[in-house]
């Protein structure tokens, strides 16, 4: 028996383990050999201690969660069975794999590869005890267009710098090439499936309606989100990504973040909707492209940089930067009441809805470590507590871009300033006043400044602002210059 480990990869299509696992002889991947078809079997592993200790939203495990039943049923309907097992933490995932592979008879397992520190020590582990019970493991790149370590500098290093990592990376896909493998066939006859909430494995897996329409789940989900942004928004997603109040953007990083698409599959959908693959910024699609290619950067950097899975900076001498320690100002930010009108509205839709505009993101995260001086680390982690999307590549990368630590990071210099980013980016206000209902009335002259109209007007249930932004820049520029000067 063959056995599939699903993990951050919850699709039939366009899955490498599960395709090989399906390629025996006289199976349903075209081998013409013949021979008889081995059986296999799948497996999803529920660690509810450790995604707590990794920082898991609530929202993105109840979405995963949701996923596996899709996924679950969509396996039983090819006559391939997933078996879930809970095991709390992955000190525990070797030997209970070893347990399930001796029942089942499995002689090999299959699975993607993990870039997370944690996960791929976890993974090295199963290999090892496996093939003490004579189990071979088979490892594939299932999570990047380009596995990491394909794209390296002359000297065989990896970038630091994102636009020569860019043009490296798109000169080796055109090398590389590669190809969209569609869902194995049926292997037999279909199977029954027990929803995830009959097995007692967790105690909560229902979502609200309102959660559960806003992030449905499901590959064909996934692929009718995809194809809804290339038709009617890449072309304009170079004018229309910073506004937040806009539809401007894809909001497929959740069903990435899963895996319940792959990038490899929006590459080429980008490629079919507009007859070519972009390579310039001249050219329409290729700043969406290119945003691919920033998540590959990310993603090949944690994997080959074990101390970004270590809560370390990228940059070592930044270790020593003087971050402050204010509990009620990180609460401030975290709840929203900053007195900053788009930093406020961005961190409420968080907390409401487990998502964040891309633009947003980095509004707020100059704001926690510019203007509040707070550790980048401590928004990492709210981030990660809260997002259905949240991806450690993706979400250290992001924090140390505008904490100034990271790879190819935003100049320390470079501190966005809070008023003006509303202004430019939300003009009108509309997505202010969706999620700021104490500004709903205010002028939209000065919405992004109110504090002296909401006090000429008596009304006291919107804060100050909590810092002068002007003020904390200059001591964010002092911090980095006295670190410069040691």
């Amino acid at each position: 028996m063959r056995l599939v480990w699903f993990r951050n990869d919850l699709r039939l299509a366009d899955n490498p383990a599960l395709r090989h696992a399906c390629a025996t002889p006289g199976g349903n991947s075209g081998d013409p050999s013949g021979g008889e078809q081995e059986e296999v079997a799948a497996l999803f592993i529920i660690s509810p201690e450790q995604w707590r200790a990794h920082k898991m939203a609530p929202i993105r495990q109840r979405f995963l969660l949701a996923q596996v039943d899709e996924l679950g049923k969509s396996l039983a309907a090819l006559g391939i069975r997933l078996h879930l097992l809970r095991v709390e933490t992955f000190a525990e995932v070797p030997a209970e794999i070893g347990a399930l592979a001796s029942r089942l008879g499995v002689r090999q397992l299959y699975a993607n590869q993990a870039i997370e520190l944690d996960e791929q020590r976890r993974d090295l582990a199963v290999s090892k005890a496996l093939q003490g019970q004579g189990v071979q493991s088979h490892w594939f790149n299932g999570c990047c267009v380009l596995p990491p370590g394909r794209v390296l500098t002359g000297s065989k290093e990896m970038f630091k710098v994102f636009t020569p990592f860019s043009r490296a990376w798109l000169k080796a896909l055109e090398e590389d090439g590669f190809v969209i493998h569609r869902a194995p066939a049926p292997r037999g006859a279909p199977l029954p499936w027990t929803q995830l909430a009959e097995t007692g494995l967790v105690e909560e897996t229902g979502r609200e309606a309102e959660e559960a329409a806003r992030w449905p789940v499901g590959e064909a989900e996934a692929r009718r989100r995809l194809h809804a942004f290339l038709e009617e928004a890449v072309l304009d997603y170079g004018q229309t990504r910073d506004f937040p109040a806009l539809a401007g953007t894809s909001v497929i990083s959740p069903y990435l973040t899963a895996g319940i698409i792959s990038p490899r599959q929006c590459v080429a959908a980008l490629q079919q909707r507009l007859g070519y693959r972009p390579q310039s910024k001249a050219q329409p699609g290729f700043v969406w492209l290119n945003e691919l290619i920033w998540r590959e950067f990310y993603r090949h950097l944690l994997m080959l940089v074990p101390s970004l899975s270590m809560n370390l900076p990228f940059k070592p001498e930044t270790r020593s930067l003087p971050w402050g320690w204010d509990p009620a100002a990180l609460c401030a930010w975290c709840e929203g009441r900053t007195g900053y009108p788009i930093v406020d509205a961005a961190m409420r839709c968080l907390n409401a809805t487990g998502w964040m505009h891309n633009r947003l993101r980095m509004i707020v995260a100059s704001f926690l470590t510019k203007d509040l001086h707070l550790h980048w680390r401590l928004g990492e982690d709210y981030f990660m507590s809260r997002l259905v999307d949240g991806d450690l590549a993706a979400n250290n990368g992001g924090w140390q871009w505008a904490a100034g630590t990271g790879a190819d990071a935003a100049p320390y210099f470079r501190v966005f300033n809070p008023t003006t980013q509303g202004q430019r980016f939300d003009p009108d206000g509309s997505f202010i006043r969706i999620w700021v209902t104490e500004l709903k009335d205010v002028p939209t002259a000065l919405l992004h400044q109110p504090y002296e109209w909401l006090v000429q007007q008596g009304i006291e249930d919107y804060p100050a602002p909590m810092v002068d932004h002007a003020a904390a820049r200059i001591r964010a520029i002092e911090m980095f210059q006295e670190l410069e000067r040691k």
